[in-house]
């Protein structure tokens, strides 16, 4: 949390994932420290969703197909 609050503070900060908010709790444990991060990140976001397909795990099949 430390290091996510100190960055916010001064610069932007960008971050992937492809698990949901809802499932962010699997990587941290703590449900405070879990929704004071989540509340962090996402205070004056732009949040891009690409979608639920993964572009990568889509061309890895393709290459294997072949």
């Amino acid at each position: 949390m430390q290091i996510f609050t100190e960055r916010e503070e001064r610069r932007v900060i960008a971050i992937a994932s492809n698990a949901p908010f809802s499932e962010w709790k699997q990587t941290f444990t703590d449900p405070r420290l879990c929704t004071a991060i989540v509340d962090r990140v996402t205070f004056n976001a732009h949040i891009v969703e690409t979608g639920t397909q993964s572009y990568r795990f889509a061309q890895t099949q393709r290459k294997r197909r072949r």
